[in-house]
């Protein structure tokens, strides 16, 4: 055999190439349905993720994408650009029930457009100008954090007093009526119920709410405040069905916790925006 090869061409490895082949092994399988009503945008953009190894439906039209998502089977993340179109296009995506995670794109990272977007479902929101290397961990960080090995999978629906949380279709219940929580809110309600009576800090809320490490808010401490304003957004949702509603408590400076139907005297001050 050794005679055999001695006698063919040596041939180079293009280090990059392989580089590129590896990286489209890893990203292999994820699909995404892509919004964007500039053509040339949306085509270099498809072009950009289909070669990172992305399995890209692209469209131009909100309406379209609506369609598709009836047939669509085993999405895993939806991009849109981020316009006023986007936005409505984001309400709608919620209104449809659909639980797939939702990144927005902007040309400007004005902070008003990220938390508005943010505050109507986004898991993220990233500017176009960081690459497309930023753009394609972020994508993959949506997707992992979507599909957290410590959620129950298949059905499990898990039952908390009036709660139910269906895992399978992201759709949590408050006496059998649907509270109509973006994914990022039925996420960190999960999280809450999952741990009835433990105080979780406002790191893992804020991780759970978009995914491990994400950063926003303004300092070090930032995140804080918008997992305030998360909570106060998931504590009305709850109040609109249940006036009386008043299972999320908060340990000031600390986190927030499921209560439990018990209540201790010596339980944590409560803030209830």
């Amino acid at each position: 055999m050794k005679d055999l090869l001695r006698g063919l061409p040596a041939r180079r490895v293009d280090g990059r190439v392989l580089a590129r082949e590896c990286t489209s092994i890893k990203n292999a399988g994820i699909r995404v349905l892509l919004f964007d009503g500039d053509p040339i945008h949306r085509e270099t953009l498809t072009d950009e993720l289909s070669k990172q190894g992305f399995v890209v439906q692209s469209f131009g039209d909100g309406g379209a994408l609506l369609g598709a998502l009836r047939t669509a089977v085993d999405i895993d993340v939806i991009v849109v650009l981020l316009k006023i179109s986007g936005i409505d296009l984001l309400v709608k995506l919620h209104r449809q029930g659909v639980n797939v995670p939702v990144v927005l794109l902007t040309r400007r990272a004005l902070p008003s457009h990220e938390c508005l977007a943010l505050d109507k479902g986004a898991v993220d929101v990233i500017c176009t100008s960081r690459g497309s290397d930023v753009l394609v961990r972020r994508l993959k960080n949506a997707v992992k954090a979507s599909k957290r090995t410590d959620q129950p999978q298949g059905d499990g629906s898990m039952i908390c007093g009036k709660l139910l949380l269906r895992p399978d279709i992201g759709r949590a219940y408050w006496q059998d009526v649907d509270l109509g929580f973006t994914l990022g809110e039925y996420n960190v309600v999960h999280l809450l119920a999952s741990n009835v009576g433990r105080y979780t800090p406002y790191r893992a809320i804020y991780d759970r709410l978009h995914y491990e490490g994400f950063i926003a808010g303004n300092g070090a401490d930032g995140y804080r405040a918008n997992v305030r304003t998360a909570i106060k957004r998931i504590r009305n949702k709850f109040r609109d069905l249940d006036p009386t509603f008043d299972k999320i408590e908060n340990y000031t400076g600390f986190g927030y916790c499921w209560r439990k139907d018990a209540r201790l005297n010596s339980s944590p001050s409560q803030d209830r925006p």
